[in-house]
Order: structure tokens, then C-alpha cells, then sequence
């Protein structure tokens, strides 16, 4: 029997509030942050059979520890979700968790079913490194040629690399970092990010010291960890390099290392009118492509173009862009090399300012997204990001 392709649109979105590394989120699981937004998705939109839900598809980059074991699954079950209801974990890095959301809206394209789930889940609070518990890179990569050693390089010195090839000046970086900070304080202070955020309820358990008991201390978290009102140019320009002697990257122009969730519910029409869901938007397409390793900042140059082939649409009316900032280097590349207007890019801030879950990034700039489409600030939106190892990662949706 031939399946004929049908719409998908986006009908709900959450995220957690992001957390610094280490910070209000350093004694929460990241499974019980996947529990929290799968959990307050499903309840976004009018009471549905949830064991029509026909899979849950969550990014993590590093699905180990405490996040491995088929961290989706776990999820779903600590979420209350049926047992019928399936769950399968992905890992594309940076953009596993926008990857999550466009498997989930083509599992319904190709009619496989009608309701599904994307997601993504990341704690880098658990990891003892940026790389995992265990670093074991294929030998290969320390070999003689550029090609090999590029498989190894560190973010950062791609991020060096990206700045001199497309000649990114160190003024330019900070000065783009200052514009994050600012834009995201201005977004909490505005209260953008009070639609798409379920607030976590942290409940720690803690040693009282006079007493000798244990103490359980209770904390409602609201709002993003990361962004600071106190950025400015002169504070950028103190920091020393840290990738190379003599480059200019630094931890202040790079994305922050954090902890955070997203997730997002999608449907197809008959899904939609069974249910009585309101559409937010419509999938349009995703696509992914590759490019050089030691600059693999440029990812989007690659991947923007090809999706907005694939739908049909022109760069030029997209108006809102979630450009991840995994440096502040690779995204004004990005900006210059396919002439986005920068005032379009990341209105609310980025990853400078507000942090990078890693594999749960992309599901939370599609909420972030979702939520400015029902304020009716956007009209075609643009989730796309770098990847490490070299690839690119672009998602285009449509409001309706």
C-alpha cells in the first residue's frame, strides 16, 4: 500500500529553563528534566489518548551515564506515559535535538502515525568532561594528515580557525556575545520566555549541620541561568584566549556549557481534528550537510540552502532565525557568508547568553520559536546549527 505524504504541524512546545553547568540544575537528572517536558507537553493541548502517540524521539549528545540506557524510554516511563508508547534516543550532537523534532514530523509525514514526539535532554553538569566519561578517539585522527587530525580537533580550535578563514576579528566576537546578553536580559525582563518555559521545581536533599539531619530545601527555577545584564565590551576584552596563544576566542564569546530539556508535540490534520489541537506551525523540512571538520562552525552555510531548496522556500522570507551560537565566530560567518540580516538572527538572544544543553539545544530554539510564531512575531522561522566533526543542521517552520 502506498502512503501518501501528509502535513505535520507543531501543536504544543516546552523547555525547561536552561541552567549554567554546575548550577541550579547540578542535583537534577537530566532523565527527570526529559520526565518534566514530555510531561508538560502532553498537557498543552485538549485531553488525548496518549497510547496514540506512535513514538518519542529525543537528542542527546552524550547519551551515557546517567542520560544513557536508551535515555527516551526512560523518560517516557518516569513520565506516566502508557508502556505501549515507544521511545528511541538519537545523537546527531548540537542538533540532535532539532534532528528529534524533524524524525518525529516524518514518522507522521509518511503516515507511520499521527501523533509524535521530539525531544532533547542534555546534562553537562554529569559529564566530567566536554567529551564524556571515557575519551577514546580512533588513532587514525593523530595521524599525518590535515584530514585525519581535523577529526580530533577541539570546538574551540575549529572556532579559531573559522574566525581566520573568514576573518573574524575579536572585536566583532565580543561585541556579537555583548548582543546576546543583552537581547536575552531584555527577553526575561519582557517576559518572552514565560510562555514556552514549565518551571522546575528543585528539591534538594542537604545536610543540617547544628541538627544532623538531613534537609529537604525546596526551589521554584523560572527563569535562564546564563544571561548576564552585566556584559559589556570592557569585560569581554579582559579575557584571555583559550584555545590559542594567540587567537581570539574565549570563554566569553563562546556558548555557555549547561543543563536543560525541551520537547515538542506534533501532529497531522486528522490528528489535529480528532483532538481539538491548535496548530502552532507547520513542519517545512529539515535538512543536514557536511563540511570540513576543522571549521565546522560554518555547518549552516551548507545546510540553509539545501532545506529551503526542499520546500520551496527563499532565505529572504524567513524572518526569524534561531542560529545557534555555539561561538560567536562560527555564527558571523554564518551571518556574512549567506547575507541573513543580522537583525532577524536570534531576537531573543543565543547560546552566548542563554546556553547550549547540547543534544537538547535544538528542541528548545524550536520552542523558543514556537512561542514568538503565537505572539505573532514570526511568520517562517529558522532552527539550524553547526555540529562537531563537521556537518550542519537546518530546520525551516512555517506558522499557521
Amino acid at each position: 500500500m502506498t502512503r501518501q505524504i501528509q502535513d505535520v504541524y507543531i501543536v504544543a512546545a516546552t523547555r525547561t529553563p536552561v541552567a549554567k553547568r554546575r548550577g541550579a540544575f547540578k542535583n537534577v537528572r537530566p532523565d527527570d528534566m526529559l520526565a518534566h517536558v514530555l510531561s508538560a507537553v502532553v498537557k498543552q493541548v485538549p485531553a488525548f489518548d496518549l497510547n496514540e502517540i506512535g513514538d518519542v524521539v529525543v537528542g542527546c549528545a552524550m547519551p551515557e551515564a546517567e542520560q544513557g540506557m536508551n535515555v527516551a524510554r526512560i523518560g517516557t516511563l518516569l513520565a506516566g506515559f502508557p508502556n505501549t508508547v515507544p521511545a528511541i534516543t538519537i545523537n546527531r550532537f548540537c542538533s540532535s535535538g532539532v534532528n528529534a523534532v524533524a524524525d518525529a514530523a516524518m514518522k507522521i509525514m509518511i503516515g507511520e502515525c499521527d501523533i509524535a514526539i521530539g525531544a532533547g535532554t542534555e546534562s553537562m553538569t554529569v559529564m566530567p568532561q566536554m567529551m564524556g566519561n571515557k575519551v577514546s578517539i580512533n588513532p587514525v585522527a593523530f595521524a599525518s594528515t590535515d584530514e585525519n587530525r581535523a577529526i580530533a580537533f577541539g570546538m574551540g580550535l575549529t572556532a579559531e580557525k573559522v574566525a581566520q578563514k573568514y576573518g573574524v576579528s575579536r572585536d566583532d566576537q565580543d561585541a556579537f556575545a555583548v548582543a546576546s546578553h543583552q537581547k536575552a536580559c531584555a527577553a526575561i525582563a519582557a517576559g518572552k520566555f514565560k510562555d514556552e518555559i514549565t518551571p522546575y521545581l528543585v528539591r534538594e536533599h542537604l545536610p543540617d549541620f547544628k541538627s544532623g539531619a538531613i534537609k529537604v530545601v525546596e526551589r521554584l527555577f523560572e527563569n535562564d541561568e546564563g544571561p548576564r545584564p552585566d556584559s559589556s565590551l570592557e569585560g569581554l576584552a579582559k579575557l584571555k584566549t583559550v584555545f590559542a596563544a594567540r587567537g581570539s576566542v574565549t570563554a566569553g564569546n563562546s556558548s555557555q556549557m549547561s543543563d536543560g530539556a525541551g520537547a515538542v508535540l506534533l501532529m497531522s490534520e486528522a490528528a489535529v481534528k480528532r483532538t481539538g489541537a491548535k496548530p502552532i506551525a507547520r513542519f517545512r523540512g529539515f535538512s543536514v550537510a557536511g563540511v570540513p571538520p576543522e571549521i565546522m562552525g560554518i555547518g549552516p552555510i551548507a545546510a540553509i540552502p539545501k532545506v529551503l531548496k526542499h520546500a520551496g522556500a527563499a532565505q529572504g522570507d524567513v524572518d526569524w532565525w534561531e542560529l545557534n551560537e555555539a561561538f560567536a565566530a562560527q555564527a558571523l560567518a554564518v551571518i556574512r557568508d549567506l547575507g541573513i540580516d543580522p537583525g532577524k538572527v536570534n531576537p531573543l538572544g543565543g547560546a552566548i547568553a542563554l546556553g547550549h544543553p547540547l543534544g537538547a539545544t535544538g528542541a528548545i530554539r524550536v520552542a523558543t520559536l514556537m512561542s514568538a510564531m503565537k505572539r505573532g512575531e514570526a511568520k517562517l522561522g529558522m532552527v539550524t546549527m553547526c555540529i562537531g566533526t563537521g556537518m550542519g543542521a537546518a530546520g525551516l517552520f512555517e506558522a499557521v
